[in-house]
């Protein structure tokens, strides 16, 4: 059994001038904050001797593998990114980045803002294009 997975699919390389700055932002979070904290517990950890029952090792070595596959991620989705930060000129026609309302049979409306596939979130009305 190799460890070979295929490549993912290429998503769209959109994204909002706030959704890039939450991208940075936990970049930045998992690199100069949560990382430091999590190798000072697996340093510590490491000093007490056997490490094979060590559950802060064992737990901290598995966070750390997954801050680094994290950040390894953000950076290069980030160099990849096309950040739009203003509408176009025909502003008539749907376009990304607009928020746009939407009416069922009953006359609910419901608004949606049209984003990048990083930033997809039904719960803050966020709809990916």
């Amino acid at each position: 059994m190799s460890r070979y997975r295929p490549p993912r699919p290429r998503s769209s390389a959109y994204i909002t001038a706030e959704g890039e700055k939450t991208l940075r932002e936990e970049l930045r979070q998992l690199w100069k904050v949560e990382r430091p904290q999590v190798t000072a517990v697996v340093h510590e950890a490491a000093k007490n001797g056997d490490r094979s029952e060590n559950g802060d090792y064992i737990y901290g070595k598995r966070r750390l593998r997954e801050i680094d596959s994290r950040v390894r991620f953000l950076t290069k989705r980030l160099d990849d990114l096309t950040v739009v930060d203003r509408p176009p000129a025909d502003r008539s026609k749907v376009f990304f980045g607009a928020w746009v309302t939407l009416e069922d049979e009953a006359g609910e409306t419901m608004e949606y803002r049209i984003v990048g596939p990083d930033e997809f979130d039904l719960k803050a009305r966020k709809l990916s294009m």
